[in-house]
């Protein structure tokens, strides 16, 4: 089994800073939040599969609003922000946040009765939303730029093709490229499984990416699949490894990988990532803020249970990347 650990420039906060504590709402697990700064507040929707605890008994899944001031200290608002199902729909989770040109995008994951999708939103209060595109199955993970590349607006995602890769899991990230945020095409691969050291099931897109003098800085979920691991969570078997991996793309050419750290950025190792909740030893970020000092925080559900939050240096980040 692999043991993997998180880069040295990371530090993450002694507790989570999102749990199914704080919903004032039925919750059981509240994890991979998308988190942006909007209008002169930190802005996180999370994802909010309910049920109980307890009893290892999840009901369904929406989604959730916490505000902030500090992107530390969190407000839950009293109920849900968003539901999709109902026809062919069966959920909508994962959200991704992203400001362009200062209005809000939110990518989520949909899962329906013919396929996975991933699906673009657009919203002012983060209570009413106009879905501008949802794509063809299979398909998901989505997160747009926040700005437009040689006049297109662009997305990283990660379309799970089975056949035409082997009959069974290898999924990668790839990037395409749209007029409108409606129509897309331009479609390129980015990072493929075997290019990635501790990944050996999929790779795909984390947190939207940010931009920087050296290229756009870019989060991506790695997943290793260890057939020897049994019980890690609720489930009676739990047998993937998931970690983040830090990679830096060409601001002109973003399916272009300048450099990528070729060890994991962020692994598991508090005891809410370990050793408490769902499914142990998944590391998912969803957010990634740049702030002015040149700190970056970085926020990834833990155990798709909790939502964490671990701080680095961006020029550390860019060093990991670029420097062998």
């Amino acid at each position: 089994m692999e043991d993997f650990v998180s880069a040295s420039v990371i530090k993450k906060l002694e507790k989570p800073v999102l749990t199914r504590f704080d919903i004032p709402y039925q919750t059981a697990l509240t994890f991979n939040a998308g988190v942006t700064k909007y209008n002169g507040k930190y802005v996180m929707v999370f994802r909010n599969d309910y049920g109980d605890y307890d009893a290892h008994r999840l009901d369904g899944t929406n989604l959730g609003l916490a505000l902030s001031d500090d992107g530390i200290n969190w407000e839950v608002q009293p109920t849900p922000c968003f539901k999709l199902e109902g026809g062919d729909y069966k959920r909508a989770y994962d959200p991704r946040l992203t400001v362009i040109d200062g209005e809000c995008y939110m990518c989520f994951a949909v899962d329906t009765h013919h396929g996975l999708h991933g699906g673009i939103a657009k919203t002012e209060d983060f209570y009413h939303y106009d879905i501008l595109s949802i794509s063809a199955p299979d398909n998901r993970n989505m997160v747009l730029f926040p700005e437009k590349v040689n006049g297109l607006y662009t997305r990283l995602e990660r379309p799970m093709p089975v056949y035409s890769r082997g009959h069974h899991d290898r999924f990668d990230m790839w990037l395409a490229q749209s007029p409108d945020l409606k129509f897309w095409g331009n479609n390129k691969l980015v990072l493929a499984v075997e290019n990635v050291p501790f990944a050996n099931d999929k790779v795909g897109p984390a947190a939207p990416p940010v931009k920087t003098e050296k290229g756009w800085l870019t989060t991506f979920h790695a997943v290793y699949l260890d057939t020897t691991r049994g019980k890690h969570g609720w489930e009676d078997r739990w047998q993937k490894i998931y970690t983040s991996g830090i990679a830096l793309l060409d601001l002109e050419d973003p399916s272009k990988v300048i450099g990528m750290y070729d060890k994991p950025l962020i692994a598991s190792e508090k005891t809410w990532e370990k050793d408490e909740g769902f499914r142990t030893d998944v590391i998912f970020p969803g957010g990634m803020i740049l702030e002015d000092s040149g700190e970056v925080k970085i926020y990834y559900g833990a155990a798709d249970t909790v939502e964490c939050v671990a701080t680095a240096d961006v020029d550390d980040l860019i060093k990991l990347c670029i420097e062998k």
